[in-house]
């Protein structure tokens, strides 16, 4: 099976109003959608250009900022739902940080499915600046969508810098992952692209990067974001020789757009120049991590 998939570079910006938040990632969707993909993806804390509707006081307090954004979570996970449905796509929302509990927060990306339905994975490992002077927590869970694009999962930027979480979701089934991604700095960046390249070639599987870009001085969260996206396979027989399928042009807001073969992942870990997938177990013992599947 093989479909398109946008990926997308997209920037933090400083809206005005509600309206322009539904106008802007209505354009979006479409422009994607016109293209004929299939898989829509955004980037980790997309959901933070929200708190420009709010007033200096609150926008410019990181903790204040969390809180309010609580009333409008919903608005903002039905607006991603009814533009899956309505499209006929799936679409991973950009990250939200959501309160689960009083006073605490998980960074939660939400993929909303054709139907309407939607599923979530939020972030397990977080960033210094996410536990020391945001307040974010951590999560447990790791999930597994099967959808109809395939089994699906979810690797929220620095999550997908270590290999067994990943891992696990392979083992499950996954033959994707997204991972969107926030990082301040081109090192950020080359440390999620790379840690994308190495899942994609430990698992013999795709790996969908993507970026936050731009810069919103008035943010003490995403005040700068360095990136370019990028669809990553294994480089082996079926694949570019580099392991790249398609790279964005670096902070430049727009969607790239890559065809995504399952059956090229199934050819090569049956019968790749190595086998990287089947090999894994020979290595030192490893922690198996317990992946829950959710059908979209």
């Amino acid at each position: 099976m093989s479909f398109l998939a946008a990926v997308s570079q997209y920037p933090v910006s400083q809206p005005a109003s509600w309206s322009e938040v539904e106008d802007t990632l209505e354009r979006w969707t479409v422009e994607a959608v016109q293209r004929g993909a299939a898989l829509l993806v955004f980037p980790e804390y997309a959901a933070m250009s929200l708190a420009a509707l709010f007033p200096p006081r609150i926008y410019s307090d990181l903790a204040a900022q969390l809180a309010e954004l609580q009333h409008l979570r919903e608005a903002y996970l039905a607006l991603h739902r009814r533009l899956a449905a309505e499209h006929r796509v799936y679409m991973l929302a950009g990250s939200f940080p959501w309160e689960v509990d009083p006073g605490r927060f998980h960074n939660r990306a939400w993929l909303c499915a054709p139907s309407g339905e939607a599923g979530y994975q939020d972030k397990r490992v977080m960033t210094r600046f996410e536990r020391e002077q945001w307040i974010i927590s951590g999560a447990s869970e790791l999930k597994q969508f099967d959808t109809r694009l395939g089994h699906i999962g979810v690797q929220i930027c620095y999550d997908g810098e270590f290999p067994l979480p990943a891992r696990a979701q392979a083992e499950s089934g996954v033959h994707l992952l997204l991972m969107p991604s926030c990082t301040d700095s081109a090192a950020g960046y080359h440390r999620v692209r790379v840690a994308a390249q190495a899942r994609a070639l430990e698992n013999q599987c795709y790996a969908l990067l993507s970026p936050l870009v731009g810069e919103a001085p008035w943010s003490p969260a995403v005040d700068v974001n360095v990136g370019a996206a990028g669809i990553y396979g294994p480089p082996d027989r079926g694949f570019p020789e580099d392991g790249v399928l398609v790279l964005g042009t670096l902070n430049q807001p727009g969607w790239i757009y890559g065809e995504i073969d399952l059956d090229k992942v199934a050819q090569v870990r049956q019968n790749g120049q190595v086998l990287n997938y089947r090999h894994w177990p020979e290595q030192a013992p490893t922690t198996s991590l317990p992946v829950t599947v959710q059908k979209l």
